[in-house]
């Protein structure tokens, strides 16, 4: 006799093993990655400065993310978590950037 309001849950109890090759692999990248990172910060690029660096520092947390948090291996909840993450860090980065994109259009008080 079953009881239905105990119904069976299925449960995922499986886990991906990564090997070993790919933890170092990403490390060695995360280290090269730093090393770039160091050197593009002395070359004069001029306005591309920022866009390098912030693309490097994108690219190493991308990485971070999805080896070493496992997050390339979860389930589709788990990856939808942190894309709202994601969203929501970039929606409030923008709306920090409004304020101060916008400020010099009343002026300044006083003058």
């Amino acid at each position: 006799m079953s009881n239905p309001s105990h119904q069976s849950v299925e449960t995922h109890d499986e886990h991906h093993v990564v090997p070993v090759s790919v933890y170092i692999g990403v490390f060695l990248a995360l280290i090269v990655l730093t090393v770039v990172t160091a050197w593009v910060a002395t070359v004069d690029l001029g306005a591309f400065n920022f866009a390098v660096a912030i693309g490097i520092a994108l690219f190493k947390a991308s990485l971070v993310i999805l080896y070493f948090m496992h997050v390339k291996y979860s389930d589709r909840l788990t990856k939808m978590v942190i894309g709202t993450g994601l969203f929501t860090l970039v929606l409030l980065l923008f709306i920090t950037m409004t304020d101060i994109w916008t400020r010099t259009w009343m002026g300044v008080p006083g003058r």
